[in-house]
């Protein structure tokens, strides 16, 4: 592949993934830019609002069908080992119900179907989108501790085992990045379960959207 930068960004843009990920940081930086912003410049406040507003409905209209993602995961076998599967089956699950109801917290929110709806959508959406997100943690420390066990038991003098534990810590920053986006998802989600000071304030929200937007990115990003 070429080291171009330009195409790198043409390949990322491309995929719906690496696109949700550029309008999310829009989403997220918006939402700061709003929070910063109003209480000195409200006319700059309502500009910052429309933009974040805009690009929340956009993502939710990219995602169209994205709930077959998780369905297909499900048919498939979620994973190899019992416990693996068990896990895949409620992080895939999770998913599913959060893509497959956030079409219809869409469509009420754009005025398709009633507005009432939005809030009970929003909600099992984002009780979906929290199960699926601690399943998926849950899957990824399992992984990184496997793969520092394997590291371990490695003879890095050798030239297959330096070849080996260098895959092991690529994928080892691959599975930290999915981490902190499914935390700081995590967090965004449980804002619309049980909201709080802490997960409702606009910083938290901001920061964890960004965190989330940025980890997705580093993990589409074209090697």
């Amino acid at each position: 592949m070429s080291n171009d930068t330009v195409d790198k960004l043409v390949i990322f843009l491309a995929k719906r993934d690496g696109i949700d990920k550029l309008v999310k940081t829009f989403q997220y930086v918006s939402k700061l830019a709003h929070w910063q912003v109003e209480p000195t410049h409200p006319d700059l406040a309502k500009r910052a609002k429309n933009w974040e507003v805009a690009s929340g409905l956009s993502r939710k209209a990219f995602r169209t069908g994205r709930f077959l993602t998780g369905f297909n995961a499900l048919r498939r076998s979620p994973g190899a080992t019992p416990l693996f599967r068990t896990l895949g089956i409620f992080a895939n699950a999770g998913e599913m119900v959060y893509f497959f109801f956030d079409h219809f917290l869409w469509v009420s929110r754009i005025g398709l179907l009633d507005a009432s709806l939005a809030r009970k959508m929003s909600f099992i959406s984002a009780f979906g989108e929290s199960v699926g997100y601690v399943f998926f943690i849950i899957m990824d420390y399992i992984m990184l501790k496997k793969g520092l066990e394997q590291e371990r038991k490695l003879d890095k003098s050798s030239a297959e085992g330096k070849k080996e534990m260098q895959r092991i810590k690529g994928d080892r920053i691959m599975k930290l990045m999915a981490v902190a986006a499914n935390v700081a998802d995590l967090i965004i989600a449980l804002a619309d379960i049980e909201p709080n000071p802490f997960c409702c304030h606009a910083v938290t929200l901001g920061i964890s959207g960004l965190v989330s937007a940025w980890a997705g990115w580093y993990r589409n990003w074209p090697s």
